[in-house]
Order: structure tokens, then C-alpha cells, then sequence
């Protein structure tokens, strides 16, 4: 928590004075009491130890002055609000090594599975665009908040829907940016000019899964790294499989005999992604977790984080305290009728 005013936060020191006072004033009505000769009157007159429930209607007054003072700092919070015209791109590898299935039922089905829970967690106002690839790197969908074009879309991944074999993470990644560009761009701009706006409040966001590493295209993924670090665009990366793959001389499903596969994900460049463009890295070796790492930032991207004031929850707390406390005087020590 925050605060605007934070020298108001010194009036908080008026609380132990009017602690101070209160045990003073007691004091002097003891020292008053004790002139008097008669004891029967004395015993009438003269002030007993503060009782439970005065000390609690005292605390309770303290508490409604605390949150009075400190209301009067200006107090914030820090949450997650969602962005207008947020754009996530997924990015996901179809290689032909996708169908390993030490990641059940395959690597490429339990991607499919994930990005499906991404789609039902992310918020409705987020566009969503879909870049699939292998040795070549193909746009699937382009970004829109159809979430039923969006699920046809992901249902129609395929090993072979990225044109020949291989892994292209720089040219993917360069892919995705310039995707980013197009749909940011105003009409009649053109796309190299929205580059700049994609970090000015338009949130643009990564999200990059693979199962192997670099074995073909044009850039390197360090290339594709900085393209998005030059356009603002963080990267979050998902490294899908284990390290055994899948093993030599068992077909996979919908492959060939003989042709297993044994590919592990580059974690190394991957991580190194993440942290170049400031997003994050998952290691994602089961289904289970590819699925929680899909689903989690299904409900964080989109969103940015943004300072709110909240004065009037303690206004409104110390309002419903002054109540309670003015009920339970008159409750405990009620007046002449």
C-alpha cells in the first residue's frame, strides 16, 4: 500500500495523546473524589476502574480515528486491471517432433489442450492471434476476439501446418512482432510506424511454446529476441517436453515407424528469450503443467498493473465503527428517559 500524503500518516501520533489524556482525566476525578468524608456518598460518587466494555468502546473510537487519519494520507493499492485493445499472440511449434507423446496424449495435443484453457481464462476483451511453426512459420489466425474462430483454428494444428520440417524460433519470433505491427497500426498508417506504440499503453504480449531448437531458418533466436525487445513486446516462453522424448524405433501417433523422436526443448534459448524481453520462462514436462501455465497467464496477460485510491473504504470503514460505537454506548450505559 501507498500513500499520496504520507507526512498525514504523522497525525497518527494523536492517538497515544488521547490515550494519555483519557488516564489523566480518570486521575484527577480519583483525586477529586477522595475530599469527600462521606463514604456512603463517596462510594456513590466516586469513579470505578474503567469496565470491559467502556475500554471496549474506547478501542472501538481509537480504531475510527486511526482510520480517519489514515484516510486522510490518500492511501492507494497496486492491482491488476485489464488493458484496453490488448493483443496476446500465440505462438505455438508444430514440428513433426510435436508428436512425441511423453508429454500425453501428444506433445502437440496436450498444446492444443492448453491453449484451449488460455482461451477460456483469458479476459473477452483481449484479441488473440495464432503463428504456428516448423521450418517455415504460417499465421493461423490473425488477432480477434472470436473465441469460436479461435478454437477452430486451434483445432486445426497439424505437424505438417507450418510448411517443411525443422524448428524457425528466430524467424517466429520476427513473424510475431510484425504481426503485432499490423494489427496495432491505425488505418492508413503504415505497420513500421505503430512499432513505437505497441509500448505506449497498446499492451502487446508473446506467448511461445517449443519443443526443440533452432534447426532452420533465416534468424537466429537471438535476432528474434531483440526484435521484440526493440518493439516493447515481452515474450513469454513455454519449453514443452522431457528429456527422454520419445523413444527411438516406437512410431508416433500419426508418424512413421522407425523415425521415434528424441528431441528436448532448448531451455537455455528459451529462458534466454524470456529474459531478454522481460517476460518468463515455464518448464512445462507433463501435461498438467503445460495446462497450469497456460491457465495462469490466461488470467494475467492482458492485464497491467495500475495504482487505485481507496480513501473511501476507510471513510466507509470508520463510518460503520462510529455506528457500532454510538450503538453500544447507548446499549451499556443508556440515558434518562
Amino acid at each position: 500500500m501507498a500513500f499520496d500524503r504520507p507526512l498525514a500518516l504523522l497525525s497518527l501520533l494523536l492517538l497515544p495523546a488521547a490515550v494519555a489524556a483519557y488516564v489523566l482525566a480518570r486521575r484527577q476525578r480519583a483525586r477529586y473524589a477522595v475530599r469527600f468524608t462521606n463514604v456512603d456518598v463517596l462510594r456513590a460518587v466516586a469513579p470505578r476502574s474503567p469496565s470491559g466494555r467502556e475500554l471496549a468502546t474506547l478501542a472501538l473510537v481509537l480504531a475510527v480515528l486511526a482510520l480517519l487519519l489514515v484516510g486522510s494520507a490518500r492511501p492507494s493499492v497496486t492491482r491488476l486491471a485489464p488493458v484496453d485493445d490488448a493483443t496476446v499472440l500465440l505462438v505455438v511449434d508444430v514440428s513433426r517432433s510435436m508428436l512425441a507423446r511423453d508429454v500425453p496424449p501428444t506433445r502437440l495435443g496436450a498444446a492444443k489442450a492448453a491453449a484451449q484453457s488460455f482461451l477460456d481464462r483469458a479476459p473477452k476483451r483481449i484479441r488473440v492471434g495464432i503463428v504456428t511453426f516448423a521450418g517455415d512459420v504460417s499465421v493461423t489466425a490473425f488477432p480477434t476476439h472470436d473465441r469460436a474462430l479461435l478454437q477452430r483454428s486451434l483445432a486445426t494444428l497439424g505437424p505438417f501446418s507450418a510448411g517443411r520440417g525443422g524448428t524457425a524460433i528466430g524467424d517466429a519470433l520476427a513473424r510475431a512482432v510484425e504481426l503485432a505491427r499490423d494489427a496495432l497500426a491505425e488505418p492508413g498508417e503504415h505497420p513500421s510506424a505503430a512499432g513505437g506504440a505497441v509500448g505506449l499503453g497498446r499492451t502487446v504480449t508473446i506467448l511461445f511454446l517449443s519443443d526443440g531448437r533452432q534447426m532452420r531458418g533465416l534468424l537466429q533466436p537471438e535476432e528474434g529476441a531483440a526484435l521484440a525487445q526493440g518493439a516493447g513486446i515481452p515474450v513469454y516462453t513455454v519449453a514443452l517436453g522431457t528429456d527422454r522424448g520419445e523413444p527411438r524405433g516406437q512410431a508416433p501417433s500419426g508418424g512413421f515407424p522407425g523415425f521415434g523422436f528424441n528431441r528436448t526443448p532448448d531451455r537455455r534459448t528459451l529462458r534466454a528469450i524470456a529474459r531478454t524481453t522481460g517476460g518468463e520462462y515455464f518448464a512445462a514436462r507433463s501435461a498438467k503443467a503445460l495446462t497450469s501455465a497456460y491457465s495462469d497467464l490466461g488470467s494475467r496477460l492482458g492485464r497491467s498493473e495500475r495504482r487505485t485510491e481507496v480513501t473511501f473504504l476507510f471513510v466507509a470503514a470508520a463510518a460503520l465503527g462510529l455506528v457500532a460505537a454510538t450503538g453500544l454506548s447507548r446499549l451499556w450505559q443508556p440515558g434518562l428517559p
